[in-house]
């Protein structure tokens, strides 16, 4: 009876975690339609499912067929996600080709990814090698975050940047190598999906550059002037 009960849990849980992925694509994909539509059509949708099945094998110590399936989805969605990352609900892949998730990932919940993404290990050490990526945190087209970092809940990586540290909560990383513009007194109440809106912090520190140099060539000007005035009395 136990294990009758445990098994229902089990497909009890399940789903729920479909319901929670197929709300998450309505909410953050526009173009999303119907239900069915976004069941047959989404292959992020798919490869977070075959995820779910492969990494419950996984953890159940199933030698060899979650590998597989692993492979399998990777085949049919463009999409590698290891069979040992833990992923929380609320998952989105939008789009999804090329995306790859490493083996000791941890994603929290409601977190979106875009294509191209990788979540990535450096060198051969044993442990934990990949990033933990918080909650509601979004993560741009052909992003690289990498290493046993973290990225705060709440945070935002800028298309093509390369994270190598951690991102403090409410933050947005840009650049290669990722620089942070932390979104200090902000309040963030829903996931923010504008990712086309990312500060950039080199073109700040020019136009720093430039209002400092006006200042100078003002100041020039002025004391040009006087010394002019001066000759011109005596």
């Amino acid at each position: 009876m136990t294990e009758r009960r445990s098994l229902l849990d089990i497909l009890k849980r399940g789903f729920e975690l479909i319901r929670e992925d197929i709300a998450a694509v309505k909410e953050r994909d526009p173009a999303a339609g119907g239900t069915l539509e976004v069941i047959l059509s989404y292959p992020g949708l798919h490869a977070i499912w075959m995820h779910r099945i492969a990494h419950f094998l996984h953890n159940m110590g199933v030698p060899l067929i979650p590998r597989m399936l692993s492979m399998i989805t990777r085949w049919f969605t463009g999409i590698e996600i290891h069979q040992a990352a833990r992923i929380g609900e609320g998952f989105f892949i939008d789009h999804g080709m090329g995306v790859v998730i490493g083996e000791t990932t941890e994603i929290g919940k409601n977190v979106t990814l875009y294509q191209g993404v990788t979540l990535g290990g450096t060198g051969k050490e044993k442990g934990k090698r990949h990033p933990t990526i918080g909650d509601n945190v979004v993560i741009s087209a052909g992003a690289t975050v990498l290493g046993p970092i973290k990225i705060g809940e709440n945070s935002r990586v800028g298309a093509g940047a390369v994270v190598i540290q951690d991102v403090p909560p409410n933050c947005t990383v840009v650049g290669v190598p990722g620089r942070v513009t932390v979104r200090s007194g902000e309040k963030v109440t829903a996931i923010d999906l504008h990712h086309e809106n990312l500060p950039d912090p080199v073109l700040d520190m020019f136009k720093t550059l430039e209002r400092r140099l006006d200042r100078l060539e003002n100041r020039i000007d002025e004391i040009d002037n006087k010394v002019r005035e001066i000759l011109e009395g005596c």
